[in-house]
């Protein structure tokens, strides 16, 4: 996994580069943005507060955007994608397998815990309004990417490794269908990506143990790439 993103993101920088052999001078029918990957740091908010967030939760996105020019200069536009996403939260949030259906417990600190995640699969919709100062010559613009992301959650599994055994199975108590805004801006090849959940991860009506409401609501912070 981490080669193939050495790889993945050694591409990205060469990219630009590519892309200006490839595309005609002066085509006024360019298209930009088309391919995305991005990594960021998933926080948790409106959570209990004896929840803690622990290691590094991350998340991985990739996917494909078409991008449909809302002018004749083409710097507006409106983009529509499908991809996929993995994203990890890491906390002393236990979740354990009972007889009609999950328990959510604060993790025993006597277990001598290595790694203790929620992990969730997606596939993504992104729909964005695009800001840009592009030409049909320049591939190094400023942009500014608004707008919502709608997904459904594949599967979603909870893994526990200590330091004598390991637990791994599949969440149904998470919801499936997510939405929330997201918000793409920078310069050339590095871009700033943000994601704020609009529901929360979990359906309603769970609880821990000690009867605090199991919110969980997801913000994505971090870099995203594009290809055209």
């Amino acid at each position: 996994m981490r080669k193939c993103l050495i790889s993945l993101v050694a591409f990205l920088f060469a990219s630009p580069l590519l892309a200006q052999d490839i595309l005609p001078e002066g085509d006024p029918d360019y298209l930009e943005d088309q391919f995305y990957v991005g990594l960021t740091y998933n926080l948790i908010l409106n959570k209990p507060e004896s929840i803690n967030q622990q290691n590094l939760s991350y998340g991985l996105q990739m996917g494909f955007i078409k991008d449909l020019p809302l002018n004749t200069r083409r710097n507006m536009g409106l983009g529509i994608g499908l991809g996929y996403a993995v994203n990890s939260y890491y906390s002393n949030l236990q979740v354990s397998e009972i007889a009609d259906g999950y328990e959510y417990s604060l993790l025993n600190s006597d277990l001598n815990t290595k790694r203790n995640k929620l992990e969730t699969h997606l596939i993504e919709l992104p729909i964005e309004i695009r800001f840009r100062n592009s030409t049909p010559t320049e591939y190094k613009f400023w942009r500014f990417y608004a707008g919502a992301k709608l997904g459904y959650v594949l599967g979603a599994r909870s893994k526990l490794v200590t330091t004598e055994f390991k637990d791994s199975f599949y969440v149904r108590d998470i919801e499936n269908f997510r939405y929330g805004l997201m918000a793409n801006f920078g310069y050339n090849t590095f871009n700033i990506h943000i994601y704020y959940a609009l529901n929360n991860l979990f359906k309603d009506g769970f609880q821990l143990d000690t009867g605090e409401d199991l919110n969980f609501t997801p913000l994505r912070i971090g870099f995203i790439f594009y290809i055209l």
